[in-house]
């Protein structure tokens, strides 16, 4: 099979732009230097790019095959240099369907395949037409189902809608979205100016208008993240919808660039229900789901997690996520209670810190600096000691181990017995002298490259040795259990990763 045949006109411009914009600066170059031979020269530089560029499209259009049988997917691609690559079906995780406006106009569509334990797309079609897309994406989640090659008549699987973005919500996931980003380049931009404008105040108001000149400056650089974050979260999420088709979650979403992505359900590793102090005081949350070795629509968020659901009532949130894996209602329990004097110590040392600082600052300087500001953030030490004591917890349930941390940024993760790779217990010298300990259940998934596993934190000594036991126990019965399921003909692939860490379940 090949790709469309106006893939070759828009990767020409795409691609071609760059190619051009060097050649024409060259033309204007030679005009300048060596006049009307020069001109010349140029405008036979910018028609052999072109041409170039042409021709290498023609060529890339025309050697490039792909093929879908019963067990793999192959491309044979390459004008220069041949290439051929089968990837086996049942390591394809995710197929990702994406369309920007001009796409969307020409009726075509890039199609991304991604792998298990790959960081980077396995496959990429550049393009296909959008109908063919979507063929591709129902037709290698069903072969990877173990079903048999339908001609293009069959009846189409039929799709349960899970969740769909109403208008309000998208609303208030907008309003609650903030570009961290923002402040930093301004600062970077606007730092230098400072001093330029201070010195052009007249004497003896400089100060105040200064003051006043930084406190008007950092609410506009506020104003401008917040929102650049809520569009681009609006954009991003426009006629966000998830749907069950058979054995995979398929979600739909963005406004000038649209998505539409796979998620099989026995490849999920984890969830993360997310929220923060202003979406938990108004009763919201999101939903993430991670897959092995990849999060679709990686480069955004949290370690690149896609949103399974970016916004919506807490309750409605577990609804969904129970709904994928049914885990229950967890029933936390939280640190012992004197780690609370652990971390009141802690946010305690951090303020005598930077009041040492500021007062060294105005020792060494001729600056007169108020270091004293700091010090009434010590009155907030023990409440924000408490909150991340409350914050904090582990359960285990019959199939599922659920983990809690963070205050500003809470995470309570699902993650399934069978899908722990390895259990891990750490205990700094400072866990150490307070007698506790954090056990992490370690998975497969991308964001556990990054340190995101599902952790019991500073629990105590003896409860960890328990908690580690215990998940070692569970995930040797949970795999044993779920080979059982193959064993008597399930529809589960057999290349879920479930035998993923059995040779060493458990580490310190």
């Amino acid at each position: 099979m090949k790709l469309s045949l106006l893939s070759v006109p828009y990767r020409v411009v795409e691609r071609g732009g760059s190619v051009v914009f060097t050649a024409a600066i060259l033309f204007s170059g030679a005009s300048a230097a060596f006049g009307p031979v020069g001109t010349l020269v140029g405008a036979g530089l910018v028609g052999l790019a072109l041409l170039l560029v042409i021709g290498y499209e023609v060529a890339y259009y025309r050697r490039f095959e792909y093929d879908l049988d019963g067990d793999t997917f192959d491309i044979r691609s390459g004008v220069i240099s041949r290439r051929n690559r089968e990837i086996p079906l049942r390591r394809i995780q995710n197929v990702d369907i994406s369309r920007n406006v001009v796409q969307r106009a020409l009726g075509v569509a890039a199609v991304d395949f991604e792998t298990a334990g790959g960081s980077e797309t396995e496959a990429s079609l550049r393009f296909v037409e959008f109908a063919e897309a979507k063929r591709l994406q129902a037709e290698i989640g069903r072969l990877k189902r173990g079903g048999e090659a339908e001609d293009g008549d069959a009846d189409a699987p039929e799709a349960a809608e899970l969740f769909a973005l109403s208008p309000r919500e998208l609303a208030l996931v907008g309003a609650l979205s903030f570009d961290a980003r923002i402040p930093g380049l301004l600062f970077v931009l606007l730092s230098g100016s400072v001093p330029a404008v201070s010195s052009l105040l007249p004497v003896g108001t400089s100060r105040f208008l200064l003051a006043a000149g930084v406190v008007a400056l950092g609410v506009g650089v506020v104003l401008v993240a917040w929102l650049a974050g809520a569009a681009a979260a609006v954009l991003n999420y426009y006629d966000f919808r998830l749907t069950r088709v058979e054995d995979e979650l398929q979600y739909e979403r963005g406004l000038l660039r649209r998505y539409d992505g796979s998620i099989p359900l026995d490849k999920v590793q984890t969830l993360t229900v997310a929220d923060d102090p202003l979406k938990r005081f108004f009763g919201y949350a999101s939903l993430r789901i991670e897959t092995a070795g990849y999060a679709p629509g990686s480069g955004s968020g949290e370690g690149g997690s896609e949103a399974a659901v970016p916004l919506a009532a807490r309750d409605r949130v577990f609804d969904l996520a129970n709904r994928i894996e049914s885990f229950g209602s967890p029933a936390f329990e939280r640190p012992p209670k004197r780690v609370r004097s652990r971390y009141a110590f802690r946010y305690l040392l951090a303020v005598g810190v930077f009041v040492g600082l500021l007062y060294a600052v105005t020792v060494v300087t001729p600056r007169s600096l108020p270091w004293y500001g700091p010090l009434p953030l010590a009155l907030f030490a023990p409440v924000a000691a408490h909150l991340k004591w409350k914050h904090r917890g582990y359960w285990l349930g019959e199939t599922h181990v659920v983990t809690r941390n963070g205050v500003l940024r809470r995470r309570i993760k699902v993650v399934p017995y069978y899908r722990v790779q390895t259990v891990i217990d750490t205990r700094t010298v400072f866990q150490r002298r307070w007698g506790v300990a954090t056990v992490t259940a370690d998975t497969a998934g991308s964001l556990s490259l990054v340190g995101h596993d599902a952790a019991a934190v500073d629990v105590d000594a003896a409860t960890a040795d328990d908690l580690r036991t215990a998940l070692d126990t569970r995930l040797r019965e949970s795999l044993a259990t779920r080979r059982g399921w193959l064993d008597d003909g399930s529809t589960a692939s057999p290349d879920t990763g479930d035998d993923v860490g059995t040779d060493a379940p458990s580490g310190t």
